[in-house]
């Protein structure tokens, strides 16, 4: 008989809905906030720490959901966004964590055990919604005309060491007052010659003659422009390396971008490990290889005769070592960085690959130095707040904040070359697998042309965030409801499967976007209501189309029949071209248009699938295999 679906279809639909169902229901509990706590450059967090948090929470007064130590750190949930932002101060400023642990802000979702254990998860909610973390940073402008200099220091003596024949100087140095360089000379007939030699090589600092004492000295100053091109440069290269670790971090829909003259935005919309995105994104870490000074005895330079062109590092095992100034290889110079499991001590390593002149350098090293030892020297930035004896921060005559500059160089590794290496090799004396893949990390996505300080981190406001999810969840509502009013008047039970096909059609399109773990913002809300809209369309062709059968004089059920088979070419023609233009717009849109092309395309897939199949199935539930007079249409 016609109009009766096979067990198999109607088990396959059930396979379908049921664990859709299963799989939106996550986001129906909402999300708690919360406060992750980790450990500053893989310090672990134990039962210790575990309880100075506590302690701290309970003296300050504060109610919390629950606090969870686990492999990535301690994590704490509570029941308002006040109590949240009260904690985060009063762990900030507790002494036993400040300076050892990050304590980022989160939004931890209150899914049940017994569903993350299934793998069901809340679909990500965008910055716009509520779910996102907010960054504003501040680069340091200070620290990179500083770095400038110093690169004009050592490529004036280069060049004065250079020039044909060989220019003597009494020592060249960076400015302190007001940035440039100092050359001191023998004789005006050197300084003559010196800025003869740099005048065309020191490229945007004006060479000015100064008379000291009967001295013949050379200023160089920057030019106007040229601290311009600095702090536009250092921008552009932030903002593209910041952009690279994001990626890194696999958020989806993420915002990074300049804020007026020295200060960049980074929104991260769903992340779900904050402490982890605010260690990567502010840390200011590189390698350096340098050769050991072998020379020269360590006893006598701990003792405070440190010979010239040498310094005294710290090493992460304990104890010093004396290595040469002369970088042989620097982050910059690194095209790619992997971390992984060494095959045969088990340990973690950061596989290295070098650029053209990276790997010159260092095959040029290592093959005259066989046998002698290199330093692979970690360098890390960092900042702080200066607070004074009332826990305030500190601000300056012009109202700023003062943040305390910090910087740790030690020396992680100082193996012995046996052999000459070339553009590819591996650096071991990492403490675990997680320091090595964030290492990795940030020389793959490049390093930070200046230090960056986020002097603001927060999330989405609550008051925002809820309202965008109440107008949003309303919009989707009136939206079905209409339609539902509308259907079950004009086709009546038609109507109704028509309706119980689109409740299906938004699990269907949730169930695809949790599963994914998806970013919905805005857009996306606005994708899945013209989804609402344009999921009925496939059943008003084929409702009409009945309707003409019946008109025509044909019997009920060859009326359903016929007018399924008969509209099915059509529909599929209509979301087809609108498919391609979803895919169209997600292949050449950015950021919001990317996230409305995604849920208009599960709409378009899912509401095919409920339109025809689903809608079918019920109604041949209802009418199939009886005698009908008429139908209810």
């Amino acid at each position: 008989m016609i109009n009766q679906y096979p067990l198999w279809k109607y088990i396959v639909i059930l396979l379908i809905v049921v664990p859709a169902m299963l799989y939106a229901l996550p986001n129906l509990y909402g999300d708690d906030p919360g406060i992750q706590i980790r450990g500053a450059r893989q310090l672990k967090t134990d039962t210790n720490t575990l309880g100075v948090v506590e302690q701290v929470l309970k003296s300050q007064g504060i109610e919390t959901k629950s606090v969870a130590l686990d492999d990535s750190g301690i994590s704490v949930r509570f029941k308002s966004a006040e109590d949240q932002l009260r904690a985060r101060e009063a762990l900030a400023d507790e002494p036993d964590l400040k300076d050892r642990y990050t304590t980022a802000l989160s939004l931890m979702p209150a899914t049940p055990k017994w569903l993350e254990g299934l793998g069901a998860l809340p679909m990500y909610l965008g910055l716009d919604l509520r779910g996102g973390v907010h960054f504003l940073m501040e680069v340091d402008m200070d620290a990179r005309f500083k770095d400038a200099d110093q690169n004009a220091v050592n490529d004036a003596r280069r060049f004065l060491r250079e020039a044909k024949p060989p220019i003597r100087h009494r020592g060249v140095r960076a400015l302190r007052e007001g940035g440039g360089i100092e050359i001191q000379l023998k004789d005006e007939n050197d300084r003559d010659a010196a800025r003869r030699a740099l005048g065309l090589q020191l490229v945007g600092l004006e060479l000015q003659d100064v008379d000291r004492d009967g001295a013949s000295v050379l200023i160089g100053r920057r030019t106007e422009e040229a601290k311009n091109e600095i702090s536009e440069s250092a921008i552009e290269q932030n903002v593209t390396a910041l952009r690279n670790r994001v990626d890194e971090l696999g958020v989806a829909e993420p915002v990074v971008q300049r804020q007026g003259l020295n200060r960049i935005v980074v929104q991260l919309p769903g992340v779900q490990d904050p402490g982890r995105a605010k260690r990567v994104l502010g840390q200011t870490a590189t390698l350096e290889a340098k050769a050991v000074d072998e020379e020269h005895g360590l006893e006598s330079a701990a003792g405070g005769s440190v010979p010239p062109g040498s310094k005294l590092y710290p090493q992460r095992q304990g104890g010093q070592i004396l290595l040469k100034k002369t970088t042989i290889y620097a982050g910059k110079n690194i095209t790619d960085a992997a971390a992984s499991l060494d095959t045969m001590t088990g340990g973690p390593v950061v596989s290295i690959n070098l650029d053209s002149e990276g790997a010159a350098r260092m095959q040029r090293f290592s093959g005259e130095n066989i046998g002698k030892r290199m330093a692979m020297v970690y360098i890390e930035q960092s900042s702080q707040v200066r607070k004074g004896s009332d826990g305030k921060p500190v601000r300056g005559e012009d109202g700023r904040v003062i943040r305390d500059k910090r910087e740790i160089q030690e020396v992680i590794t100082a193996p012995v070359i046996r052999d000459q290496l070339g553009a590819r090799f591996q650096i071991e004396g990492l403490d675990n697998v997680e320091e090595a893949r964030d290492l990795a990390l940030l020389l793959r996505a490049g390093s930070l042309a200046a230090p960056v300080d986020i002097i603001e981190e927060r999330t989405v406001g609550p008051s925002l965030g809820q309202d965008n999810i109440r107008q949003g969840f309303r919009a989707v509502a009136i939206g079905f409801l209409l339609v539902l009013i509308f259907m079950v008047i004009y086709y009546r039970i038609f109507g109704g499967v028509a309706c119980v096909a689109l409740a299906l059609n938004l699990v269907l399109i949730v169930a695809v976007l949790s599963l994914l773990q998806a970013t919905l913002t805005l857009p996306g809300v606005a994708g899945i209501v013209l989804t609402v809209g344009m999921a009925v369309d496939a059943n008003v062709l084929i409702f009409e189309r009945i309707r003409e059968e019946l008109r025509n004089g044909n019997s009920p059920q060859a009326s359903i029949h016929v007018g399924y088979d008969k509209a099915l070419s059509t529909i599929v023609d209509a979301n087809i071209t609108t498919l391609i233009a979803a895919v169209v717009l997600f292949a050449f849109g950015t950021g919001p248009i990317k996230g409305f092309a995604v849920t208009l395309s599960i709409g378009i897939l899912t509401s095919m699938f409920t339109a025809i199949f689903v809608t079918r199935g019920i109604v041949n539930l209802i009418y199939g295999g009886k005698r009908v007079e008429r139908l209810a249409i």
